[in-house]
């Protein structure tokens, strides 16, 4: 499933809604990072994998 699909482009089809998740969830972690993963530094490679275990589980929990 895509989301921001343009139905009027077929070459544009829209990001998976795996990387939506994680795009609204890296805005929540880069807003308050204090004990992201219980590191005192947050390397740009931390956030990123926070946000798709983030996005990963909304997935998941979708499924239930």
């Amino acid at each position: 499933m895509k989301a921001f699909p343009n139905p009027h482009r077929t070459d544009e089809l829209g990001m998976t809604l795996r990387d939506y998740f994680a795009a609204k969830a890296m805005q929540g972690l880069i807003a308050s990072p204090r004990g992201l993963l219980g590191k005192n530094e947050i390397t740009d490679v931390d956030y990123a994998q926070a946000a798709y275990l983030i996005a990963d589980a909304m997935l998941k929990s979708r499924e239930a």
